[in-house]
């Protein structure tokens, strides 16, 4: 049997064992290869740097808002020579606010970008290997019946909920949706998401919410949301994150008492790569389930089915536990900032702590990249414990959270070192800021790298600088904070069976036992 096996897999056998060979001799391993759930990740190093100014403004005079999501129009992805070139689609927050929220119009961005990698073993290199130009900016707005138009706002909702016009009733597919006190559409917009009909899905702080935009920016619906994460205070859905606008009340209680927390809404939003499921994660653990700042790390990830736009539906909610840190005597959670999906089970998150360039402690503890795998994790949607999974802030011992693996250090001062960057304190504006929020994975195109990427890794700048302009008003933040883009080289690979890895041994036995026979003759 043996000797069968042997002669009909001897061409696979030695076709594996070339390729070994080859892989072999011709990569250079910076990092350790880690392997999760039969995928294999590894990352080359840090390839390049991209910088746009703090001042930028867009095509409506207004300051340009940096990047809250990030995705990549893969169509436009090309490479000529050793330059590539794309475009991706960003999502600003709610706009500038130091002392409440303002009536900034919600809008897209549209980014050009060209981008010439560099080698992982050079260094004192400058910061402008990705250029990035600002093309577009497409706002956002609802029609309503008589056929006038209302711009989506980034302002509060109002505290109360729908008796005080801060919510409007759910209605025919629409759920309940958060609304200023002008009446206008709340949006805090976080992820960003094109579906295959040209739309855009963008999720929101305050609903939490999803909403669905035409190409030109018109609103045309929204997804559902499990009631596990809608805010409820004194009773009642009540959308308020805290930030009034001026001259409007606060909440009372400042922080819902069941629901998503202030401020930690649906943070990330990622598609798969065949178009059929999407994912969206709450910042950090619902208000039910923590008991104090140490205690917010089981968030949740929901997952939708999208293979019909036109019918998306609410398929399952899953237990992701968020890394923790040490900062000073405390013990704390890092919020997760992004995802991106890479399968309809694996998917990168990014969480970080509060700390960068003039924030914090100025010197990150935790700002990561890693990965989440849901195969084997608990579906709680629907279950009897769906409302509080983690009663006190721990995990149900009747829930299988996503299994959680380390994967990239944003903050290894080695490689920030070779564009001249730090974690840490350091004049001028190359300590990283606080928040990275975009993630976006695009393919080299490399015949013999088929499996390498570049991963792109965005800030959000809060629309920090010293020469800012929104809803007609100019603003002085006190610093500049540039939006700044890293690329990282990395593979992510299936790892081959057990079969494979046996003909790979197979085939370099026959390999030497051939060199062998003719040495002997």
């Amino acid at each position: 049997m043996r000797v069968t096996i042997m002669k009909m897999n001897l061409s696979r056998a030695c076709q594996i064992a070339f390729a070994g060979m080859l892989l072999l001799g011709s990569v250079q391993t910076t990092y350790a290869q880690m392997v999760v759930n039969g995928t294999a990740f590894q990352v080359q190093g840090l390839v390049g740097v991209g910088r746009m100014a703090a001042s930028l403004r867009d095509e409506h005079g207004e300051t340009f808002g940096s990047i809250s999501g990030l995705v990549a129009d893969t169509s436009s992805w090309t490479k000529s020579g050793n330059t590539y070139s794309g475009i991706f689609y960003a999502s600003p927050d709610r706009g500038y606010n130091v002392a409440g929220t303002i009536d900034y119009t919600a809008r897209i961005n549209t980014i050009a970008m060209s981008f010439t990698p560099v080698a992982t073993n050079l260094s004192g290199l400058n910061q402008n290997q990705i250029g990035l130009t600002l093309t577009k900016s497409t706002l956002l707005y609802e029609t309503s019946s008589n056929g006038s138009t209302s711009p989506l706002s980034g302002i509060d909702p109002v505290p109360g909920g729908i008796s005080t016009g801060g919510a409007r009733p759910s209605m025919g597919s629409l759920p309940a949706l958060p609304q200023g006190y002008n009446g206008k559409l709340s949006l805090d917009a976080e992820g960003i998401v094109k579906l295959s009909d040209g739309s855009t899905l963008i999720s929101d702080e305050y609903g939490p919410s999803i909403y669905r935009f035409s190409k030109d920016g018109q609103f045309i619906g929204a997804l559902p949301v499990a009631n596990s994460v809608r805010p409820v205070r004194n009773g009642v859905n009540d959308f308020s994150s805290n930030n009034p606008t001026v001259g409007q009340p606060a909440p009372t209680p400042a922080n819902p008492t069941f629901g998503r927390a202030n401020n930690q809404g649906f943070e990330g939003l990622s598609l798969s790569p065949d178009g059929k499921t999407l994912f969206v994660a709450l910042q950090s653990a619902a208000r039910q389930d923590l008991a104090n700042a140490a205690t917010r790390d089981n968030t949740r990830l929901f997952t939708y089915d999208v293979s019909d736009v036109n019918q998306i539906t609410l398929t399952g909610e899953y237990a992701v536990q968020l890394p923790k840190f040490q900062q000073g005597g405390s013990t704390l959670v890092a919020a997760q900032s992004e995802i991106l999906a890479l399968s309809d089970s694996q998917i990168l998150i990014l969480p970080r702590d509060s700390n960068g360039f003039q924030v914090g402690t100025q010197t990150s503890n935790l700002r990561r990249v890693d990965v989440i795998d849901i195969s084997n994790a608990t579906n709680i949607l629907d279950e009897s414990y769906e409302s509080q999974i983690a009663p006190g802030g721990i995990l149900n011992s009747a829930i299988t959270p996503a299994q959680y693996t380390p994967f990239l250090d944003i903050n290894n001062n080695a490689e920030l070192a070779r564009f001249g960057l730090v974690n840490g304190v350091l004049p001028g504006l190359n300590n990283l800021s606080e928040k990275w929020e975009g993630m976006a994975l695009l393919p080299t195109l490399d015949p013999n790298r088929p499996n390498d990427y570049f991963l792109f890794i965005a800030n959000d700048n809060d629309f920090a600088t010293t020469d800012g302009f929104q809803v007609g008003v100019s603003y002085n933040d006190g610093k500049d904070i540039d939006t700044m883009f890293l690329a990282y080289r990395v593979t992510i690979s299936t790892v081959p069976e057990a079969e494979s890895y046996a003909l790979l041994i197979l085939g370099l036995g026959l390999v030497g036992f051939a060199v062998r026979r003719k040495n002997q003759n």
